[in-house]
């Protein structure tokens, strides 16, 4: 089925302007987006602000419509972002836990980092069915209990598409959708997640089944909202579409890999989706894997994620002749770098939260002195010149424009 960004442009012309700008209103039963029935389930609600600090309203000069609203955290500043054109605000720093929690690291280790987060007004945590087989599920859900933070404070998205061998243990079936999510709660030891992603498309699965079963689990209380991971425009068009049409619940986010070196989806393609049907980025990888580090300087380390068993696609990837070219392209970074004060991480990071629609990125680390590290792009973000942008630019070389 082939859907056209194009064909909600008179529905959208038919909202007012406050509806383009802060979201559908809920409708009955959930038909305009809302969360339908989810006081059905038992997500516990409770007055709690964000990790350890409140939140202040930072006044910021007029922006475009639609411009993300920001807040600054008080004692953290950590800023926090609307989920697209959801009202839930999510830190713009994020934790993920691919590759690190129950595999790369210790559990400790992991503890370490997930407090230090937390502490530094972290809000929001990433994890999935399939990382580390489940592993990484249960060693945050085991944190999460140990230090018993208010539920109310801090967002859980998890991701569902292969969980197990089984043929029916995969895909975005409506089987798998459940009973996958419920395997997820189980290991988190939670009762719901705030966000669960679609962890990639499923040709497999009809788009009005997806679209159904994921509004079938926020209507039992089992997620808040749903989102796409590693999906395609036209792909997020057509759920947004079919939950229109049927009356069910939409995506409010996509889940995308974007970089110095990745960044025609986010930086062309998502941003037209926010604008026209308020869906909103979470990005990962701001530092493709370890590469924009400058650790690798023609060689790899044997403590990288490089180096780990299952991720040798990687190392293939960081020796090939375009790995060495954006090794070298990173090394031109440094006297930018030097100039801001701060690490080519540093200025990879903040590159990453100046893009337009992008409402948290995912930070991965193996140690709570590496996250203070990363955490340091907020410093480096307001920095960021329209001058210096594209001094970046012209050194990268791969600036997207509108095809014609």
């Amino acid at each position: 089925m082939q859907v056209s960004i194009a064909c909600t442009e008179q529905n959208l012309r038919s909202r007012s302007s406050e509806d383009r700008l802060c979201g559908p209103r809920p409708g009955p039963g959930g038909g305009n987006g809302g969360l339908v029935g989810v006081g059905h389930g038992n997500p516990p609600g409770g007055g709690g602000s964000g990790p350890k600090a409140r939140a202040a309203v930072v006044p910021r000069p007029p922006g475009p419509a639609g411009a993300l609203r920001e807040s600054t955290g008080r004692g953290t500043g950590m800023k926090y972002r609307n989920l697209g054109k959801s009202g839930l605000r999510v830190s713009c720093l994020g934790l993920g836990t691919w590759v690190t929690f129950g595999s790369q690291i210790s559990d400790e280790t992991a503890e370490d980092v997930l407090t230090v987060a937390y502490e530094h007004g972290v809000n929001l945590f990433d994890t999935a069915e399939v990382y580390a087989a489940g592993k990484a599920e249960r060693t945050l859900g085991n944190i999460l209990k140990s230090k018993g933070w208010r539920r109310s404070s801090y967002v859980i998205t998890t991701k569902i598409f292969g969980g197990g061998q089984a043929e029916t243990e995969r895909g975005l079936s409506r089987k798998h959708i459940i009973e996958g999510l419920r395997g997820s709660l189980e290991r988190l030891q939670l009762g719901y997640v705030d966000i669960v992603f679609a962890n990639r498309s499923d040709p497999n699965s009809p788009m009005e089944e997806i679209v159904r079963a994921m509004t079938y689990v926020i209507n039992q209380g089992l997620a808040l909202y749903w989102g796409t991971s590693r999906w395609g425009a036209a792909e997020i068009m057509e759920a947004y579409s079919m939950a229109r049409q049927f009356n069910l619940i939409p995506p409010v986010c996509e889940q995308a890999e974007h970089h110095l070196f990745q960044r025609e989806k986010v930086e062309m393609q998502l941003p037209e989706l926010y604008h026209k049907i308020g869906v909103g980025s979470v990005t990962w990888s701001p530092l493709a894997c370890g590469l924009i580090t400058s650790k690798y300087d023609g060689r790899v380390p044997d403590t990288c994620r490089v180096t780990i068993k299952g991720y040798q696609w990687h190392k293939d990837k960081v020796q090939s002749e375009d790995g060495k070219k954006q090794q070298a392209k990173v090394m031109d970074l440094l006297p930018i770098a030097h100039q801001l004060g701060c690490t080519v991480a540093q200025l990879a990071i903040a590159w990453c939260l100046r893009s337009e629609g992008v409402s948290s990125v995912l930070l991965g680390v193996s140690s709570a002195e590496q996250l203070v590290e990363h955490l340091g792009a907020l410093q480096v973000l307001n920095q960021l010149t329209p001058q210096t942008v594209m001094e970046i630019d012209g050194l990268l070389g791969n600036k997207p424009h509108p095809k014609k």
